[in-house]
């Protein structure tokens, strides 16, 4: 066709002109009193990432040195070219089809990172979900799991359950485990496994790996988290967090490769939050007899659409990153923060 040209359903009466001319991308609008336009079908690939969870801090003092398990990544869901999901979901996700959501406008959430606590007999803070929404579509990624709550043995925690799950507390003598992972999301934290009177915990799970379990000498490190091309380039995300430690014996745990937290270690160093805009657990914190420590906070989580340049709308809201140049005939929309994109 060509700009401008008229066509008429001879069944129904309905008149559409053509208002954009590309190879397979052809817009029709509707003209007159029908409703109702003629939208190319296209495909549009996602990443979805939620917040991570915190990592724990140590609680009220007690009468023994306990570390806080760390936070989990946030759920992780990839429908882009061969690559996984999370939660060991290999053939990943499907992506967007505009014949069944032409013209419609899709709502982005991006979820904040869990905020740390040192409230006794909790977990920490979990992640906030990320998502895609709009008429026939509904795609959500789990907040990331908190970390437990390091402190006297018989108040500590297991771990938050979320798209990865947190870390388990040390409890003295005691045995914790790790949060749950959300099933094509994330993996388990890891926990408290060993009953001996050492004050290790758990690590954070990550969209690859489960959270390390702690041992006598050394707390969990947080899970591996996954890489993606969908913008061009190889990029990790989504990592766990670091079980905390005391005084350099347990050794602390590290973060999971995507920007995961390490752990802290007590009135020496602190804990290292996730990575911002990958969706990564916070590392966690220890304390002892007269002391507490906060853990640090989750990662935010990202949204990123990408699609054929001919396809893409041009109508956004929210302030995404729009990057047409990268790749060659692809439009990639890098969600930080709330926002729409009509389709």
């Amino acid at each position: 066709p060509t700009l401008g040209d008229v066509i008429v359903n001879t069944t129904s009466g309905e008149m559409f002109t053509c208002t954009t001319v590309s190879s397979g991308a052809n817009v029709w609008k509707n003209i007159g009193e029908g409703t109702g336009n003629i939208f190319p079908s296209y495909d549009i690939e996602y990443l979805v990432i939620a917040g991570g969870g915190s990592g724990a801090g140590r609680g009220t003092a007690g009468n023994s040195n306990d570390g806080g398990g760390g936070g989990g990544a946030g759920g992780y869901r990839n429908s882009y070219d061969t690559e996984a999901s999370g939660g060991g979901n290999s053939s990943g996700e499907t992506p967007i089809n505009t014949s069944i959501a032409g013209g419609i406008e899709l709502t982005i959430t991006v979820g904040a990172g869990g905020v740390t606590s040192n409230t006794t007999n909790t977990t920490s803070g979990d992640g906030a979900n990320s998502s895609i929404i709009g008429t026939g579509i509904s795609i959500t990624s789990e907040g990331g799991g908190g970390g437990a709550v390091g402190t006297h043995a018989s108040l500590a925690t297991d771990g938050a359950d979320g798209g990865s799950g947190g870390g388990g507390a040390a409890g003295y003598g005691l045995l914790f485990s790790g949060g749950s992972g959300t099933a094509n999301q994330g993996f388990d934290g890891g926990g408290k496994t060993t009953t001996s009177n050492d004050q290790s915990s758990g690590g954070g799970g990550g969209a690859s790996a489960v959270g390390g379990n702690s041992s006598s000498t050394q707390s969990g490190d947080g899970g591996a988290g996954l890489s993606s091309s969908i913008t061009g380039s190889a990029v990790s995300r989504a990592g766990g967090g670091g079980g905390g430690d005391v005084n350099g014996t347990p050794v602390r745990g590290t973060g999971g490769t995507g920007g995961g937290g390490d752990g802290g270690i007590l009135n020496s160093t602190a804990a290292t939050a996730g990575a911002t805009n990958k969706g990564a657990g916070g590392g966690a914190a220890s304390g002892g007899p007269s002391s507490t420590q906060a853990g640090a906070n989750g990662g935010s989580g990202v949204v990123i659409l990408r699609m054929p340049d001919a396809s893409y709308s041009g109508t956004t809201t929210g302030s995404p990153t729009i990057d047409t140049s990268t790749i060659a005939d692809e439009t990639i929309l890098i969600f930080n923060g709330d926002g729409t994109y009509t389709t």
